[in-house]
């Protein structure tokens, strides 16, 4: 039967440094005193506002950028530019793979069928997938689906697009609220949490096998 692997790709293949990107663009534009900044509860914020956008109707994630980066400067007291959130845009295209990436997507490639379901714009995340350097056999984006995850709209057009039924899928991941939660119940073959930052995993979202990078899933999967 045909099977494949997809995958998350912000965070679970792709370094996001969007944090410490946005870091230096504002501290760059010298309106960032990074000593008198709460950073981590100035990042925090800007991940949730990110978190609440895409729970709202479908706009373009570059859209997301600039609201959610707008609405966190302005909740600690930044001026915020237009420009800011340009600059944020124009960086995530040049973010590139975790190191083990490449290799642990080669060997699953002996077997499976790879393909990627991610929270963004074709344009976006195009470079990305240039980056890793190796070929995709389907690449799915929020703006395709009109959706973002957690929305199960999302995954279901990806089953859709792909051609394959739930069963047929392994789901591969490092984002909880994102991936792990809503792919609960919808009759995914199997479902792998990269846990990349150490999180407390959940009894209540079993059964999920549980890595802290790709550098064994090609085993795990029998490959």
């Amino acid at each position: 039967m045909r099977e494949i692997v997809t995958f998350d790709a912000y965070g679970t293949l792709i370094d996001f440094q969007l944090g410490p990107t946005t870091l230096k663009i504002l501290a760059d534009s010298g309106r960032l005193d990074l000593d008198n900044l709460e950073v981590d509860e100035f990042l925090d914020d800007f991940r949730v506002m990110r978190f609440q956008a895409v729970l709202e109707a479908y706009r373009p994630y570059h859209e997301i950028l600039h609201s959610s980066l707008r609405n966190a400067m302005r909740l600690h007291g930044l001026e915020y530019r237009e420009c800011d959130g340009d600059a944020l845009v124009e960086a995530v295209p040049t973010f590139g793979p975790f190191p083990e990436v490449p290799d642990a997507l080669r060997q699953l490639k002996t077997r499976y069928e790879i393909a990627i379901i991610s929270n963004t714009d074709d344009k976006l995340i195009a470079r990305n997938v240039e980056n890793i350097g190796v070929e995709f056999d389907h690449v799915i984006t929020a703006q395709q689906a009109g959706a973002y995850k957690p929305d199960r709209q999302t995954f279901e057009h990806a089953f859709h697009a792909i051609g394959v039924e739930p069963s047929q899928v392994i789901h591969t991941a490092q984002g909880w609220e994102y991936d792990l939660i809503p792919t609960r119940g919808l009759g995914l073959k199997r479902r792998v949490w990269i846990n990349r930052y150490g999180r407390p995993g959940s009894a209540d979202y079993q059964p999920y096998d549980e890595l802290p990078d790709l550098t064994g899933l090609p085993k795990l999967l029998g490959c």
